[in-house]
């Protein structure tokens, strides 16, 4: 049963300072087709305790064919943006709303998140300090009883309370870090937020993750077929960011890139080597076949096998729950290996992995309430 994330003991802004000591924020929301999800998120903003008049909040749509610019109008003083992008990716949405504000502060927020209401009293306190570049909190899943799709990803938005290596799409940013590093990658269609706080990092700012709650998300995933596409994504960002932070001389996520290369290489491969075998049909073949599909099932289901107790411990889980997500961990690695393989084909022969092209030409506009 879902439960709402508890409120937060606070002062009130006006009490913890004056409204003229609080800085100016620029709320960014991106989104593509989000009429179901736009509405309540900008409401979210509006009923923040933060003074009204210090939020300036810019929705900037990625191509919709829907009713979500309509909407998004409705909303007093929103400003939105329309993109009309041959291939639209995260990263054009995010940079072209930042950069026509022009506060200090810069809240990003997927346009099917709703924000927590005491969320800016923690995150200013918490990027005040001179080296914090970028500041994130809890993100929950909305619905996670609602599939199992939903309820892995409620398990594994979140990382450790303290300074992290990354952050995800919703996220509070410094307007100097983004000046700095130049923003986020526009051609990136998957981890463009990892690789702009990798940026950020060795600019010499940190990224610190409050372990309050910030936001609620709706992934609204149902299908098995939402599910392959979203891992294969994640594998192809894997190896995206990964090639970029190799080049860097850094190992971020080279363990999470080998495990996908280990476990779902070594189990696809020993197939490709056992199908051979077996059509030999002698006993010989045959045995050696049948050891090396075992040898790669073993590797591919090594967590789980060996890392229920684990994930008990780690996810505060009940033995039943951590076995599913055992079998998660196990299999993901393959829709993964996919994105991968797709990601250095891609590069070998210079057609990376495009979003679905819009049905009109690119053109940038900024329309005011």
């Amino acid at each position: 049963m879902h439960k709402e994330p508890p409120a937060m003991t606070h002062l009130s802004s006006k009490t913890q300072a004056p409204d003229n000591a609080l800085p100016h924020i620029d709320c960014v929301l991106i989104g593509i087709n989000s009429e179901k999800t736009v509405g309540r998120c900008i409401e979210s903003i509006q009923a923040a305790d933060y003074p009204r008049d210090r939020l300036h909040i810019y929705y900037v749509d990625g191509g919709s064919s829907d009713a979500s610019i309509l909407i998004a109008k409705q909303y007093e003083g929103v400003i939105t943006i329309a993109l009309r992008p041959v291939h639209p990716t995260p990263g054009l949405g995010r940079n072209a709303g930042w950069q026509t504000g022009s506060s200090p502060l810069i809240q990003f927020l997927d346009s099917d998140t709703i924000l927590d209401r005491n969320w800016f009293s923690s995150a200013i306190k918490a990027i005040r300090p001179e080296k914090i570049g970028a500041v994130q909190g809890i993100l929950s899943e909305l619905y996670p009883e609602r599939s199992f799709y939903n309820w892995i990803g409620n398990l594994e938005w979140n990382g450790l309370k303290g300074e992290c290596e990354s952050f995800g799409g919703n996220v509070i940013v410094k307007r100097d870090a983004l000046e700095m590093t130049g923003g986020y990658d526009e051609e990136m269609v998957g981890g463009e937020d990892p690789e702009l706080s990798r940026r950020i990092i060795r600019a010499g700012w940190k990224v610190i993750q409050t372990g309050v709650p910030m936001a609620q998300h709706d992934l609204a995933m149902t299908r098995f077929k939402q599910y392959l596409r979203r891992t294969f994504r994640t594998g192809y960002a894997f190896a995206a960011v990964r090639e970029r932070e190799r080049s860097a001389g850094s190992r971020f996520w080279q363990y999470e890139y080998r495990k996908i290369i280990i476990k779902g290489g070594g189990f696809s491969f020993s197939l490709l080597l056992a199908i051979p075998l077996m059509a030999v049909g002698a006993p010989a073949p045959s045995i050696t076949a049948l050891a090396l599909v075992a040898l790669g099932t073993a590797l591919l289901l090594n967590p789980r096998i060996f890392k229920v107790g684990q994930f008990m411990r780690e996810q505060q889980l009940e033995r039943k729950d951590a076995r599913i997500y055992a079998w998660h961990c196990s299999l993901v690695v393959l829709p993964q290996l996919a994105g991968v393989l797709r990601y250095h084909i891609g590069r070998i022969f210079n057609q990376p992995l495009r979003n679905r092209p819009a049905r009109i030409a690119s053109e940038i506009s900024v329309q005011t309430p």
